[in-house]
């Protein structure tokens, strides 16, 4: 394997590690600040250290003006609206459910980019799809079943979640065709200070809960901000220049599994029973959409 190939490889599993360990910290943060407050406490960090990291780099390229609409697209979808719905989800939601709902965000990019980015809709992918959303809807009731019954908070928590996986697939479909041009910190940057502006409405509140936050809800902040956020979100802009949009976005299968066993490690959460089950009904979508028609080659 060559050294580029070896870079790739580690930033996919840097990236999925830490976006893993994220769902975590937000359950640990949740209880001090709210889902909007800890959005723009993240943002804030995170535009902080690309800002830095964009000034060491000494590059710079002045994008199009279609392609501040497309950052514009990604700030708005996924750093603002995905992390202010994952974050207000987890305040009801255990890390590895939410993981697993968010989780049905890469077969929308794959779908996504099939439409609108050229690379196709097989038809093992559309049978992947419905399968991977049949497994949702059994996370959803399993997630209102650990209650006891069909809790109203945990509905909305698993919608929440819902939302934010449409929102990471609206992100990265928009950020795809942006990372062929611009290098992937500065695309980061731009997004990353892009939600925050989206997320600037929640000052108020974010200064009010951090003044009576324990330490441990600021360094989760700055965590999220510099490891989630900075570099793994660049690192995840690097490998989505270098490869098809739906075949990285199908690789953040890693997360979900990973986020689970860190969330029973840290806080001895472990989902229900059925949410396991639609978690293990996703992974199978995940496997179908990636089958290939076996073409016969004539004789």
């Amino acid at each position: 394997m060559t050294s580029s190939r070896w870079l790739l490889l580690g930033a996919i599993v840097f990236t999925f590690l830490a976006w893993a360990s994220a769902f975590v910290v937000i359950r640990g943060v949740g209880p001090y600040l709210d889902g909007g407050p800890l959005a723009l406490g993240r943002l804030a960090v995170g535009v902080v250290a690309l800002g830095i990291a964009v000034l060491i780099a000494r590059r710079w390229v002045w994008p199009t003006r279609r392609e501040w609409a497309q950052l514009a697209i990604v700030g708005i979808a996924w750093f603002g609206a995905y992390n202010v719905a994952l974050n207000t989800a987890e305040q009801t939601l255990d890390a590895g459910t939410a993981a697993m709902i968010v989780g049905i965000g890469p077969i929308l990019i794959a779908l996504g980019a099939g439409i609108f980015l050229g690379e196709g809709i097989p038809k093992w992918l559309s049978i992947g799809a419905a399968v991977a959303f049949a497994g949702v809807v059994l996370i959803g009731i399993g997630t209102m079943l650990a209650q006891g019954g069909a809790h109203p908070v945990d509905l909305v928590g698993a919608l929440l979640a819902l939302v934010a996986a449409v929102a990471y697939a609206i992100g990265v479909i928009a950020q795809k065709p942006v990372t062929r041009h611009i290098p992937a910190i500065q695309a980061t940057f731009l997004a990353c200070a892009i939600g925050l502006v989206v997320c600037l409405p929640f000052s108020g509140l974010l200064v009010a809960q951090l003044a009576v936050a324990p330490a441990s809800a600021w360094w989760g902040t700055v965590y999220l901000g510099v490891v989630p956020t900075a570099l793994a979100f660049t690192t995840w802009a690097y490998a989505l220049s270098r490869m098809p949009a739906g075949q990285l976005g199908i690789a953040s299968y890693l997360s979900p599994p990973l986020a689970t066993v860190m969330g029973f490690l840290a806080f001895g959460e472990i989902p229900h029973p059925l949410a396991l089950a639609g978690g293990v009904v996703c992974l199978v979508g995940v496997a179908l959409s990636r089958r290939r028609l076996r073409v016969v080659a004539p004789a």
